[in-house]
């Protein structure tokens, strides 16, 4: 089962995918998790990230060029995400084809016609879903928040770390602005699967999220397990 977590730098992904991992990890269900993109192992998302410096050239301006690069760092590895899943754990994901989606939707969304925002949605479900291979998530969980905050959090991120300067998507306000309203209308369409939305900003505990989300998964691996007696009998 893949399980995909969604959301723009500083929503909290991380600190709700590593919650989400010990609370499966506690129930004895099999876990595995990998984040993208994969700076460290990836030349494609490395070449992307390099683009995102402002040392790749006119790379930047295209959004089909960069939504292909970070397209290419999961195709890389799309046979051992289905290998992963189809072994019977669930693999959770520090953001898959949604950001993809979302950010490209997001870049587009002022240009001057507005409906390539809406066609790079399915152009990239078509790249990445069909033409590469990449498996489809199960569940998808935005990590919800308000586009402000995060941006908080980013610039103290980068304030505390003086090595990691903000590159060009994190450094664009508006961008954060639309890439937040981009993931809220992937999750109200339900955009390649099942959507849960979590924020963890008004009162409510990480802690209670993870408990929420692994309660969301464990039912789906109820389900699963219900068809697959069903269908051997």
């Amino acid at each position: 089962m893949i399980i995909a977590f969604e959301g723009v730098d500083g929503a909290g992904k991380n600190t709700l995918v590593t919650a989400v991992e010990e609370e499966l990890i506690a129930r004895e269900i099999p876990v595995a998790r990998v984040g993208f993109p994969r700076y460290e192992q990836s030349i494609h998302a490395q070449l992307a990230q390099a683009a995102l410096y402002g040392q790749m050239g006119d790379l930047l301006e295209s959004v089909h060029g960069m939504a292909t690069m970070f397209a290419l760092d999961r195709a890389e590895v799309a046979e051992d995400l289905a290998a992963f899943s189809a072994d019977g754990y669930v693999l959770i994901l520090d953001r898959y084809v949604a950001s993809n989606a979302a950010y490209s939707s997001a870049r587009l969304h002022s240009s001057s016609d507005p409906t390539t925002a809406t066609a790079v949605v399915d152009w990239v479900a078509d790249l990445e879903f069909g033409t590469l291979g990449s498996p489809s998530p199960d569940l998808q969980v935005l990590v919800d928040v308000d586009a402000h905050v995060a941006q908080d959090r980013v610039a103290h991120r980068a304030h505390e770390d003086s090595t990691r300067a903000q590159d060009r998507y994190e450094a664009n306000s508006q961008l954060q602005v639309d890439t937040v309203a981009a993931y809220r209308r992937l999750a109200q369409d339900s955009w390649a699967s099942e959507w849960l939305v979590v924020n963890f900003d008004h009162g409510a505990d990480v802690k209670q999220c993870a408990h929420t989300v692994v309660d969301t998964i464990a039912g789906k691996l109820s389900h699963e397990d219900t068809l697959a007696d069903d269908n051997g009998k």
